[in-house]
Order: structure tokens, then sequence, then C-alpha cells
């Protein structure tokens, strides 16, 4: 019964660990996306499962944004992701495609809100916490997947503007695009997408801008609030 107990109490007491890191879930899920998209995509009911562990990263997103930006802005990513989750599941579902590249501008606004609540979190204390810290990473994957998103509707609404090196098909994948957003956002520059038209070209040349910034401001705040708390002790 003791062992029993003690058990019960360790369970408990990893729940709460958790919890205190909704940044670390919601990375955790990001990144298992990330491994298993390429699994389900172009299988027989591979769009559903997409749209449902989209659903899943939305839904630990919103649970993020209310518990580090409060009710207000939680209000706000709540009317972003309703009709995000409704318009995508009758987009890939429902066969609804005019509705994709919609669904793809209401996904990728909720990402970019979620990030910006997630940098507010970070800028807005004065010690580095280990949650902080998986936000850095946690706004960074939420950044690109917002760009994916971007570029899933310019795709949308204007086909052929991504190409590939070698060239292939027109029309690019969501893994490629996601791993096109994760190349210009960390600017490795390994990427083999293309952009082709002048409106993809800028859309492109705004993620660069937007990850150099990150890494610049938002990075190394908290690399320079961890030295300080360190040397402090």
């Amino acid at each position: 019964m003791a062992n029993e107990t003690a058990a019960r109490w360790a369970r408990l007491r990893l729940l709460a660990r958790i919890g205190r890191h909704p940044s670390a879930i919601l990375l955790l899920a990001q990144l298992l996306a990330l491994l298993a998209y390429p699994f389900s995509e172009g299988t027989p009911g591979g769009a559903a499962w997409f749209g449902a562990f989209g659903a899943v990263v939305l839904l630990l997103a919103m649970r993020m944004v209310h518990r580090t930006a409060g009710h207000a802005r939680f209000v706000i990513a709540l009317v972003l992701a309703v009709p995000a989750v409704a318009s995508n599941l009758l987009a890939t579902a429902g066969g609804v495609a005019w509705l994709a590249p919609w669904s793809a501008v209401l996904e990728a606004l909720f990402y970019f809100h979620a990030a910006a609540c997630l940098v507010a979190y970070m800028l807005a204390d004065r010690r580095a916490t280990s949650d902080e810290l998986f936000a850095a990473g946690a706004t960074f994957t939420l950044l690109a997947w917002a760009f994916a998103h971007v570029f899933s509707a310019c795709q949308a609404l204007q086909p052929g503007c991504f190409g590939s090196t070698p060239a292939g098909l027109a029309t690019r994948s969501w893994t490629e695009l996601l791993f096109f957003s994760f190349v210009l956002l960390s600017s490795t520059g390994i990427g083999d997408v293309v952009p082709l038209t002048p409106h993809a070209r800028a859309l492109a040349s705004l993620e660069i801008f937007v990850g150099v910034m990150y890494l610049a401001l938002v990075v190394s705040r908290l690399i320079g609030l961890t030295v300080l708390s360190r040397t402090e002790r």
C-alpha cells in the first residue's frame, strides 16, 4: 500500500511538473508532427490525419496562450482557431477545395498570434526560467509553421510560385513547404525549394528577416538573462 501511494504521488508530481511547462508540451507536439507528417502525406486518409494532428497542435497552442498571455489574447486565439479548424476540415475531409487557401491564412494568423504571445511572455520577465527557454524553441517552430501556411496559401492562389532544384512537380507538398520555411527562418541556405514569382520571393524575404531578428533579439536576450541569473547566485 505504501509503495502504491508513493507511486501515485510521484505520478501526480510529474503531471504537475509537466503542467508548469506548456511551452515544452507544445514544442514536443510540433517536433513529433514534423517527424510524422512524411509518413501520412500522400496516403489514404493522410489528409484527415494531418488535419486531426494540426487540430491537436492548435489546442496545445491555445492552452499555452491561455497560460502565458491572459484572457484577452486567448479570446483572439479562439476567434482565429475555430474558423481555421472548421475550414481545414471542410477543405480536407469535405472536399471544399476553394477553402484551402483561406484555411491556410487563418492558421497562419493563429500561429503568428501564438508566437507573438510567447515572445511577450519571454520578454516580460527579468529571469530566464526553464519554461521560457522551451518557449524560445516553441516560438521558432510556431513561426516556421505560420510561414509554411503562408506559402501554402500563396501556392494555392498562385500555382507554380515555388519550384525545386532539380525541377520537379509544379506543386510543392506541405512537407516541402515546411522544410523550406525552417530553412529560411534559420538562414541555413540548404533548401531545394525556390520561390519563382515576385510575391513568393517577397514572402521568403520577409521570413528571412523575421528569422534573423528573432535570433538576434529574443534568443540573445534569453541567453543574457540566463548568464545574469547565474552570476548573481
